[in-house]
């Protein structure tokens, strides 16, 4: 028995992957520039309510972030595709130090205006270091090491907005704003020192060419990140459905352990996702996450049991997250990665915008429990509705790979859904 387990989970990829040459850095980088990041939704709330405004008027505000965020993400990434990193590093960290410079002085109305700006240049943190971990990693560690990227993406969020909160409340919104906003400039400057590749050494002897978004934009990779955001809209409506069902118990002191439990099974999960002797497609584990969910405000009544039936939709958390992002790198050329992996970024953006408001709409309408129901349920159908185009497309040629291949990295792979 114990030699089946060994042989279905292996560790050894991930000493492999960490042993690369830039990996260990990048994703060193990436827990720390990601936690002000993490903090920016809770911080920018704070400031708002402490204004005098209530929850609407810091949902708008956040809801402005969003929407330039998800359309910014993939603009950015075609500048690195064609520019280079820097320059990108250097537009987005100066409009961060701008925007987070002023912010906690502006009046709401110029700050509705600012915010929307400021997401559509903020430095993409998430999609860089995905892009990164493409050039650096070949095919066949990648997925070991996107799971480590998705797993310190959990790290970042366990600690971002607790921290933020105990700041704001020792000291005040306004300076917690200040502090989070110098966390990203730093984080933006520190990825300008690293100056992390996008591209690996074989990839950049191809000359670079500005494909036609139709031989790269295939139906098989808008149904990944269709499977992404439907991944993200569960995630984001289960963080508002806890909150909501334990609020209604009484039991609202015991969020932050509920969360911390979930954050740690998707740890865990990601770690035995990235262990795993064979990979499973991110549309099934989508699929899973969702399906999962629906059960979960059976456990409405005690904390404790709330907490046990999260833990399989926490265990698939992570992996969903590590298999889009692996799936979305090996199916287009290296010379648009960046704008589609900008494409992947909004991808979980819109999600994440959708998810939250869906479940708060349900909670409001009905009973905390059913904005689990209605979240896993949408993001199952999302996914049931892609499977069969990720299915029918998972042994046939893609265009991109029709196409004259700038390496053999970027050939898709029929384990990537």
């Amino acid at each position: 028995m114990a030699r089946e387990v060994r042989t279905v989970l292996d560790v050894k990829p991930y000493r492999e992957a960490l042993a690369l040459p830039g990996l260990w850095p990048l994703l060193l980088v990436a827990i720390l520039a990601r936690v002000p990041v993490a903090a920016t939704a809770v911080v920018m709330t704070l400031h708002v309510l402490d204004l005098g405004h209530r929850y609407f008027a810091a949902g708008l505000v956040g809801a402005a972030m969003t929407v330039g965020s998800a359309l910014g993400a993939p603009l950015l990434g075609r500048l690195v595709d064609r520019r280079g990193l820097r320059p990108m590093l250097l537009l987005t960290t100066a409009v961060s130090a701008l925007f987070w410079g002023t912010a906690p002085v502006l009046p709401y109305p110029v700050l509705l205006g600012a915010a929307f700006v400021g997401g559509l240049l903020t430095l993409p943190v998430f999609s860089v270091v995905r892009q990164s971990i493409a050039a650096l990693v070949p095919p066949a560690q990648r997925r070991q090491a996107y799971a480590l990227d998705s797993m310190s993406v959990e790290l970042s969020f366990m600690v971002g907005p607790a921290g933020a909160v105990a700041l704001a409340t020792s000291l005040s919104p306004t300076l917690t704003m200040y502090a989070v906003g110098g966390g990203i400039v730093l984080a933006g400057l520190t990825l300008l020192v690293l100056n992390p590749p996008t591209r690996a050494r074989d990839e950049e002897t191809t000359p670079a060419r500005a494909l036609p978004r139709r031989q790269w934009l295939t139906p098989r990779l808008i149904g990944l990140l269709a499977g992404g955001a439907a991944g993200t809209l569960v995630i984001a409506g289960i963080d508002v459905s806890v909150v909501a069902v334990l609020r209604d118990a009484g039991q609202v002191d015991w969020t932050g352990v509920v969360l911390a439990l979930w954050a740690a099974c998707s740890l865990i999960g990601g770690f035995i996702y990235g262990a795993l002797s064979r990979p499973v497609p991110s549309l099934i584990l989508t699929l899973v996450l969702g399906l999962v969910t629906i059960p979960v405000g059976l456990g409405s009544g005690q904390w404790w049991l709330l907490a046990l039936m999260l833990l399989p939709s926490g265990a698939f958390t992570a992996p969903t997250v590590a298999a889009t992002a692996d799936a979305v790198s090996r199916l287009v050329p290296a010379s648009v990665r960046g704008e589609a992996m900008g494409l992947h970024g909004s991808a979980m953006v819109v999600g994440v915008a959708v998810g939250a408001p869906l479940a708060g709409a349900v909670i409001d309408a009905s009973a905390p429990a059913w904005g689990f129901v209605a979240t896993g349920l949408l993001g199952a159908l999302i996914t049931l509705a892609v499977l069969p185009t990720g299915l029918r497309h998972r042994r046939s040629a893609t265009p991109t790979a029709a196409s004259p291949p700038e390496s053999t990295e970027s050939a898709p792979v029929r384990s990537s859904i």
